[in-house]
């Protein structure tokens, strides 16, 4: 595993806590970075591993940051969990057959796009619920759905290439 994934880890989760404890925007946007995050873990590693690391990231967001201890954790994990089903669904199985990991200039924007839009689609629609608890109108949580999947989209955008730079550069 190289060692600057791990420090480029660190540090994203530092500016999330960062993002958690100072840029509420409005309640309608929530921001995030722990879906680009677990989605760039090393493919050598496996969904256990990937789970814990997600699990233990989500922890110390919510032990760090206001807000419900365990809520970021119990969102992350179920995306962990679907990496390796998104990585095959949209990138095909020679990821896996080379144990190359995912990047923009390899695999094209576009798909490259679309996972990350899974990941924070599972992310965001587990958190939201979880949040909301059925205290808040329907309306609201599918407003405060497209509005902060559409700013952490944007922002994980920016941080792709942190985790998961061109190896061909």
């Amino acid at each position: 595993m190289k060692r600057g994934f791990w420090i480029a880890y660190v540090l994203l989760l530092m500016a999330q806590l960062l993002l958690s404890n100072y840029f509420h925007v409005t309640p309608y946007i929530f921001l995030t970075l722990l879906p680009v995050m677990v989605l760039c873990i090393p493919i050598r590693m496996g969904t256990v591993s990937a789970m814990l690391i997600a699990c233990l990231s989500g922890l110390v967001i919510d032990f760090l940051s206001e807000g419900v201890l365990g809520l970021n954790a119990l969102s992350i994990i179920p995306v962990a969990y679907a990496r390796n089903g998104i990585i095959g669904l949209i990138f095909g199985p020679e990821l896996f057959a080379r144990k190359e990991d995912f990047s923009v200039g390899r695999c094209g924007f576009g798909k490259v796009a679309a996972a990350l839009f899974l990941s924070l689609l599972i992310f965001l629609v587990i958190y939201i619920w979880a949040d909301g608890a059925g205290t808040r109108p329907l309306w609201f949580n599918g407003l405060r759905l497209l509005a902060s999947l559409g700013a952490s989209f944007l922002l994980s955008l920016l941080t792709l290439n942190v985790l998961a730079p061109d190896p061909r550069k």
